[in-house]
């Protein structure tokens, strides 16, 4: 057992750099021993793919990474975990730790710099409340990656994974199906971490898709027309879009009926076909 899975080593560590835990940003530490083994062997990392991890925290799944990896280049936002992080990961020659806000990174540009020849995944155990913006940025910037595997509230995972057309699927659903192949790998129980969080989380892995799975013209009002369908989930497709898009609702209806869509269906009904027939429906108006 990782000796950043006990519980009394990370707390003496912790303690000897003075630090604690911030609320603000979230911060779990995994101290459950087989957690970050299984999710960095499914992470995709080994000895010809590199690894771009988010917020190590402790470096409990930093460690793992780097057993599997030839290289792991970490983002921590927060500076007083930079001296932690140097004696929790003393004995690794190929982590390097960077002071840096993923939201603020040119990951493109780091990409370039320290995976050269193209192989890499990107790993994270992400605080909740930022979730969703991280998976986008990444998303949306099209990186050469080959997967995003992250650790997040088990709610959100479900919601992340759920198809387009199911009760559970929301707008950040067809946001990840279009850009990748999501798949829920496994659950964590909240007494995996120091301190706990009040919910259990759940590991995800989002493999990137090298084309969309529907084609559309204008990407942008493909999202804005899923953002508006789902604004106002117990209206009906008609409502929300005709509100959310500032669409008349004689013009909307004439377009469900055009694209075969019955006027009282509802967003989360919707395949990503459809939305994309909506789309490419509207740009015609």
């Amino acid at each position: 057992m990782s000796k950043l899975t006990d519980i009394s080593y990370v707390r003496g560590v912790l303690s000897k750099h003075g630090f604690t835990f911030s609320k603000a940003l979230g911060q779990n530490f995994l101290t459950n021993p087989g957690v970050c083994p299984k999710m960095a062997q499914m992470s995709g990392a080994s000895d010809c793919v590199g690894v771009i991890e988010i917020g190590p925290g402790a470096g409990v799944l930093t460690a793992e990474l780097a057993e599997i990896s030839h290289k792991v280049v970490a983002l921590e936002l927060d500076k007083r975990l930079l001296s932690v992080l140097s004696e929790t990961l003393s004995g690794y020659d190929n982590i390097k730790i960077l002071n840096a806000d993923v939201m603020k990174t040119d990951l493109k540009q780091l990409l370039k710099e320290e995976f050269p020849d193209g192989e890499a995944v990107v790993c994270a155990n992400l605080p909740y409340y930022i979730t969703s913006p991280v998976i986008m940025k990444i998303l949306e910037e099209r990186l050469p990656i080959q997967s995003l595997t992250v650790m997040v509230q088990k709610e959100a995972a479900e919601r992340i994974c759920a198809a387009p057309g199911t009760r559970q699927s929301g707008a950040i659903s067809a946001a990840v199906h279009y850009y990748s192949e999501p798949e829920l790998l496994f659950k964590v129980s909240k007494g995996s971490f120091m301190p706990a969080p009040k919910v259990d989380s759940a590991v995800i892995k989002l493999n990137i898709l090298k084309e969309p799975p529907v084609k559309v013209e204008d990407e942008q009002m493909f999202f804005k027309v899923v953002k508006a369908a789902f604004s106002q989930r117990r209206k009906t497709l008609s409502n929300s879009l005709s509100s959310g898009l500032s669409v008349s609702k004689s013009v909307i209806s004439d377009i469900l009926l055009s694209a075969g869509i019955d006027a009282t269906a509802r967003a989360e009904e919707m395949t990503m076909e459809q939305f994309a027939k909506i789309t490419e429906l509207l740009t015609c108006v």
